[in-house]
Formats: structure tokens, C-alpha cells, sequence
């Protein structure tokens, strides 16, 4: 349920998208004004946000006289789009998070986008900062995510102050036997970078340096350095040779519902998570992810999805009309909130909707302070080795031996 869409894309689903995107013709380049007039519009996207998309796409292709085709690509999408559009095959506009920014940019799939500082000023600026690459916008974001402590209120009515406090509570629950597990974070045989980021974070570890612009620095690796490797020793007391409260049997398959099923009272998950908790009628509440004890506050890695124009699309002046000047108003926004609640990144969306959703707020507050998922290329190159290095010493390897291992991996496939 990460931000991220994994999977194997189908060749007849490819077979009919590649069909679908022969229809248009070559337009103006990125950033021309001309009104588009006839034409075919092809979008990919996710399951959920394919069918939210597809009634306004309908309204937007009888307003300008075009087609709309919206198509689910419900595995890999990231994958088989620069696949597809390397080739000529691709669609016109692509969703997706916006860490893929820096793979899409590098491998010369999608263009920059021209908003208005009138448009950019009705995004949250966290949105805004996530879609910007080398200083300029590459995408038109729609939603914010991050990750929180979501607590069962009827097992602990208190929220915890620290890491050390949960681990606590959670024991004492153990203990009495009313739970199974002291908390559930995804961990798994492979790890999980995004979930235990949180904690790596507040323990004084780090992922990249920064620029004195603010941009992610690649050449200042952090996984393996002393603070990291002491980030990591923290992590490695709450697991399996230690606490208890991190072990590689709670996965991506079983978080939610260990929660849910009332065997344990803290789950660390994202908005993806309330639809499942709401069904089970677990009261729950949603708070920020507490630091360890006299520690840095725990950063949840801040995400945003956002929808992109494609560099070889066949109708460029029908994609930059659709997101410009279609994407920017709030009813659009709204339909995604809808169909996947998470909180819009357009602020009049925004407003829109909190006023019926008491958790939008929640999240935004737990996600302040939050840093930005990096775009870069080279985090591509962090997920696997670092999820592994976590995984192991969850287990009970050598921290050390274990992060000089992962720091190597990362630094040759970052170098290559």
C-alpha cells in the first residue's frame, strides 16, 4: 500500500493502451497556450484513481471536443509507462508519486509543466516542493501521505510521548494478555525503508545530505555513517533480540490487519490503512509517530501523487490544457479524494472536504516536519539494500557489518 505501485503490467492491458495512444496528433510543445481543438487524450493510471478520473474525463472531452481515454494499469505502472513511452507508446499524461520524478526525468519521459504563480500558490507548499526537480515543476499534485501512529483507543486511550512509552504500554498489554504484538510496523523479510524511516530518522540517522539549496545531495550518502550506524542500533534494540516490538513476521500482507484484529494497539501506517480499521469498527485515533526519548522528532517520509505530461505524447496541447487549467480547480481533486482519501494538495480541495473528515487534519499535523521522499535517481538505489539492512538487524545482525554492506551496495549501484 505504499506509495509506489508494484506488479507485473499485462500484455493485452499494454496491447490496448498502445492502440489507444495512436489516435492523437503532434501539438505545440510543454508551456503553449493554444486551446486544443479535436483530438485524443489517453491517461494512465491506477485502479481507484481510473475510474475517479474517468466521468470528469468525459466532461473535459465534451467541453474541449475531444476523446478521453482513461486506462487502469493496475501493475508496474511506473515501469511499463517509461517502457511505453520510450518507445512511442506511451500516453499523454501518466499519475503517479512523485518520487518518480527523478527516473521519469532522467530516462526523458515526461516534461516540465507551466503553472501560473497564481495556480503554484493554490498548492500546499510541501505539494509544490515535492513536484519540483533541478527548479522546475514536473508535476501537478493532488494528494498529500505520509505516515502516522494510528492507536486503538479502547487498548491505550492515551496517546505515548516517546517510542520508549509504546514499546511500554504495549508490553503491559502483552503481558496481560489482551494483545499479541507490542506494535505493528512492516518490517518483512526484505525490511522496509518508507515504514521504519520514521524512527531512523529520530534516532539521528540519515538517508542524503543536503544542498544549501535544499535539494537532496547523492554524494553525501548517510546510510553506513556513525550516526546512522547508531540510528540503526536503536532500531536493532527493538527487535527481535531485543523488545520484541519490530520482527520480520509483521509484513505488508499482515500490518493493517494485526491491527485491525485487535493484536495490537499502535500500528505505524499511512491513510491507506483507515478503510480497513473503519470496516473492522476499531476506535482509533491518528497522532503523530513519537521520537525516541531525548531524541530527534521522527520524520514521516511526506509523498505526493501528482499527474504528468508525457515528453512524446501524441497530444501534448490536450495534456497540458487537462492539468493546467482542468486538474488545478478542486472538483477533480475532490472525485480523488473520494475515491482514495488522502488529503488534496489543492488548498480550495482541501477545504472542501476536512470539514467531513475528521482525520484529514490529523494526518497533515502528523506529517509536519515531515521530510520530503527524495526523487533523486539515486534513491532508486537505496530501497532494497537498506529494507535488507533493516530486515537483518531486526533479526539480530551486526549492526555495523550489516549497514558497511548495504552502504557499499547503495555507493556502486549510485556510482555506476
Amino acid at each position: 500500500m505504499r506509495i509506489r505501485i508494484a506488479g507485473v503490467f499485462t500484455l493485452a492491458a499494454l496491447t490496448l493502451a498502445t492502440a489507444a495512444c495512436g489516435s492523437g496528433e503532434d501539438t505545440p510543445a510543454t508551456g503553449e497556450s493554444a486551446k486544443p481543438a479535436g483530438g485524443t487524450l489517453t491517461i494512465w493510471a491506477d485502479d481507484q484513481r481510473a475510474a475517479a478520473l474517468k466521468p470528469f474525463a468525459e466532461t473535459f472531452g465534451k467541453t474541449n471536443g475531444v476523446t478521453v481515454e482513461v486506462q487502469a494499469v493496475s501493475k508496474d505502472l511506473q515501469t511499463n509507462y517509461v517502457t511505453a513511452a520510450q518507445s512511442g507508446k506511451g500516453p499523454d499524461i501518466v499519475v503517479g508519486a512523485h518520487d518518480w520524478i527523478g527516473n521519469l526525468v532522467q530516462n526523458g519521459t515526461i516534461d516540465p509543466v507551466q503553472l501560473t504563480d497564481q495556480q503554484k500558490a493554490g498548492f500546499a507548499d510541501v505539494a509544490l516542493k515535492a513536484v519540483t526537480f533541478n527548479g522546475q515543476v514536473y508535476g501537478v499534485p493532488y494528494a498529500i501521505e505520509n505516515l502516522a501512529l494510528i492507536r486503538n483507543t479502547a487498548l491505550a486511550p492515551a496517546a505515548p510521548a516517546s517510542i520508549e512509552e509504546l514499546v511500554a504500554t504495549g508490553k503491559s498489554l502483552k503481558d496481560a494478555g489482551k494483545v499479541t504484538n507490542i506494535m505493528s510496523l512492516q518490517v518483512g523479510n526484505t525490511g522496509d525503508a518508507y515504514h521504519v524511516y520514521p524512527l531512523f530518522s529520530s534516532a539521528g540517522g540519515y538517508l542524503f545530505g543536503t544542498k544549501a539549496n535544499g535539494d537532496y545531495d547523492p554524494a553525501d550518502l548517510g546510510v553506513g555513517k556513525p550516526q546512522s550506524v547508531e540510528a540503526f542500533k536503536k532500531i536493532a534494540a527493538l527487535g527481535e533480540k531485543g523488545s520484541g516490538a519490530l520482527t520480520r513476521s509483521v509484513n505488508g500482507d499482515n500490518a493493517i490487519p494485526t491491527f485491525t484484529g485487535g493484536k495490537t494497539a499502535f500500528l505505524i501506517s499511512g491513510p491507506w490503512a483507515i478503510a480497513d480499521i473503519k470496516k473492522a469498527g476499531v476506535q482509533y485515533d491518528i497522532t503523530p509517530i513519537p521520537a525516541f526519548s531525548g531524541g530527534k522528532p521522527a520524520q514521516p517520509f511526506v509523498g505526493v501523487q501528482a499527474f504528468y505530461v508525457a515528453s512524446k505524447g501524441k497530444s501534448k496541447a490536450l495534456a497540458n490544457e487537462f492539468i493546467t487549467n482542468y486538474l488545478t480547480k478542486p472538483d477533480l481533486q475532490v472525485a480523488l479524494y473520494k475515491a482514495n482519501p488522502r488529503p488534496p494538495a489543492l488548498s480550495a480541495a482541501l477545504d472542501q472536504v476536512k470539514s467531513g473528515d475528521a482525520d484529514i487534519e490529523k494526518w497533515l499535523n502528523a506529517g509536519k516536519g515531515g521530510a520530503v521522499l527524495p526523487a533523486i535517481p539515486a534513491m532508486a538505489a537505496v530501497w532494497d539494500p537498506f529494507g535488507k539492512a533493516e530486515a537483518a538487524i531486526v533479526g539480530g545482525a551486526d549492526v555495523q557489518t550489516t549497514l558497511d554492506a548495504a552502504s557499499k551496495t547503495i555507493t556502486d549501484a549510485i556510482n555506476k
